[in-house]
C-alpha cells in the first residue's frame, strides 16, 4: 500500500539523503537465499531514483530480520537508500548482535561532521550608552584628524584607508563589550544572529 501511495502521488520532498526501513519485500537482488525476482522491487527502485537515491550495499550481508522458527530462513527485508556518490555517506552496516529481543537487525550509517566555529559572544555597543557616545566621538575626530592633503596616488589614498580602519577598530574595540549571544533580540540582532544561535543550539 505505501509503495503503491508514493508510486500514485507526486511526493514534493528535496534534498533526501536517506530512505530506510523495513520494505518487506523478498528479492534476489538483495537476498541470495531468495531465488526470485519481485514486481515490487521495480517499483521500489523507481521510487528510489525519482528521489535520485541508489541502494546501499552493506559492508558485510547479514539477514535483517530472524524468524523465531529455526526451521524458518532468516530474511533480507531492511534496506537502505543513499545519495550516490555522497560525500556525508557511504555503505552501511548492519548489526544482527544489536537486535536483543527484536526480530530485525539494526542497519546504521556513518556521517561526518564537518568542524565548525561557532560564534557565541559577539562584541556590541549598548545603543544610547556611554560607551556608543565615546565611540561616536573618537570617531569622529579620528577622522577629522585624517591628514587628506598629501593624497596623490593610489598607494597613499590606500594608506589613508587602512590608518582608519586601524582606528576604527581600535576604537570599537575599546568602547565596545564582549556579550553572549541570547534570544533577547535587540536593534542589532539580524538574521545573522538567529544563524549563530541556531548552530550553537
Amino acid at each position: 500500500m505505501a509503495l503503491k501511495y508514493l508510486k500514485n502521488t507526486e511526493v514534493n520532498i528535496n534534498n533526501i539523503l536517506i530512505m530506510t526501513g523495513d520494505f518487506n519485500i523478498r528479492n534476489s537482488f538483495w537476498d541470495s537465499n531468495f531465488p526470485y525476482h519481485s514486481s515490487y522491487r521495480d517499483t521500489l527502485f523507481n521510487i528510489a531514483n525519482s528521489f535520485h537515491l541508489e541502494l546501499s550495499k552493506p559492508t558485510e550481508f547479514f539477514p535483517t530480520r530472524y524468524s523465531n522458527n529455526i526451521q524458518d530462513l532468516s530474511l533480507v527485508l531492511d534496506l537502505m537508500f543513499l545519495y550516490p556518490n555522497s560525500s556525508e555517506y557511504d555503505n552501511h552496516c548492519i548489526h544482527p548482535n544489536w537486535r536483543l529481543t527484536s526480530n530485525h537487525a539494526s542497519i546504521t550509517v556513518d556521517t561526518s561532521i564537518l568542524k565548525k566555529c561557532v560564534q557565541t559572544k559577539k562584541q556590541s555597543l549598548i545603543k544610547n550608552s556611554e560607551e556608543e557616545t565615546h565611540f561616536i566621538n573618537k570617531l569622529i575626530n579620528s577622522i577629522k584628524g585624517l591628514n587628506t592633503n598629501s593624497i596623490q596616488s593610489i598607494d597613499a589614498l590606500e594608506i589613508i584607508i587602512q590608518l582608519l580602519a586601524n582606528n576604527i577598530n581600535r576604537i570599537w574595540h575599546k568602547q565596545s563589550k564582549n556579550i553572549n549571544i541570547t534570544k533577547h533580540s535587540k536593534a542589532w540582532w539580524d538574521n545573522n544572529y538567529y544563524r549563530d544561535l541556531d548552530m550553537y543550539k
